[in-house]
């Protein structure tokens, strides 16, 4: 049996489940991280079995040992992602093995894990989400496109998570001041502006919020069922829904009216770190990634304006590099 197999059952030495035990006990780990853990363990027992090795003996095990594997997962057509875990999980395990005294030095030291690709983030154009944003129509008699507008308004305009805007209660808004509080990833507040657009749009879904019948206590600001906070799957086919109504070619989702607003802020001139703060990115390089799109978008403007630029033959040898 290939040592790619789904289902790996192949039993584990004492030394992988001391191991287990340890991320368990010591780390904490929940029960779904540490079947992932075991999971790799067992396609690395496997693949050392069929070569006569076990985790059992470490020493015996080299780092081309830990290449042989990586190749045959390549060979396999296992995702990269799937690649990086694995290694990452023997990396840790032979780290272990290191703190108890069982061997000197990893077999995985100096492996680097397989470059991930990092698509750009998709986005609207202006128009698009305009289209987009234009499409709800609401009326007061529809209590459910008022709350839809308001969603897709806050979301494009202050250009938060839909986990941030789902997770927002009433005494975070303050539409007169026109901010509000957001509790971004790891428990991190920040202050969010409000464009003119979604302070109104907000205000008009505030008089008719109790139409969804909540509780009293009920302070989430976006209700569905039965006065209930609104899911996040019930946000996306909201989103879907307004897409499909813009005559949008593609179903758009909650996030890709975040990367929009990032991306439009950009191309406006906005300043790269401002934008990363409202964002709430923690690194400046998550939001550099929108530079990809502004600089893509600018090239073509470029050549499609610039009496120099190559047009199929006009101006030049295109071949010419340099």
């Amino acid at each position: 049996m290939s040592s790619t197999s789904d289902s790996p059952e192949t039993p584990l030495p004492e030394a992988a489940l001391g191991f287990l035990a340890w991320l368990s006990v010591e780390k904490g780990y929940s029960p779904a991280t540490l079947a992932a853990y075991r999971n790799d363990l067992q396609y690395f027992e496997r693949y050392l079995n069929n070569r006569s090795l076990t985790v059992a003996e470490p020493k015996a095990i080299s780092r081309r040992d830990i290449q042989g594997f990586l190749a045959e997962q390549h060979r396999a057509r296992q995702a990269k992602t799937s690649m990086s875990r694995r290694l990452s999980s023997l990396r840790g395990f032979f780290k272990h093995l290191i703190r108890r005294g069982l061997i000197a030095k990893s077999p995985v030291e100096g492996l680097a894990n397989p470059k991930l690709s990092k698509p750009h983030p998709k986005s609207l154009n202006v128009d698009q989400a305009f289209a987009l944003l234009d499409a709800p129509q609401p009326s007061r008699a529809d209590p459910e496109s008022v709350r839809d507008a308001a969603l897709a308004e806050l979301l494009y305009g202050s250009g938060l998570r839909i986990s941030e805007a789902l997770g927002m209660k009433l005494n975070d808004l303050d539409l007169n001041a026109r901010i509000a509080r957001v509790m971004g990833k790891g428990s991190k507040q920040r202050l969010a502006p409000l464009s003119d657009t979604a302070a109104e749009a907000l205000r008009g879904y505030m008089a008719v919020r109790h139409a969804f019948s909540p509780e009293p206590a009920e302070q989430a600001v976006f209700l569905g069922a039965r006065g209930k906070p609104l899911q996040r799957r019930q946000a996306n086919r909201i989103i879907e829904a307004l897409s499909a109504k813009a005559g949008l070619p593609t179903a758009i989702s909650p996030h890709v009216l975040r990367h929009s607003f990032a991306s439009h802020m950009l191309q406006s001139g906005a300043d790269m770190r401002a934008v990363q703060e409202l964002l709430g990115h923690e690194r400046l390089s998550t939001t550099q990634r929108y530079t990809h799109l502004n600089l893509a978008q600018l090239t073509k403007a470029y050549d499609h304006a610039h009496p120099r630029a190559g047009k199929g033959g006009e101006g030049g040898d295109e071949s010419e590099e340099g």
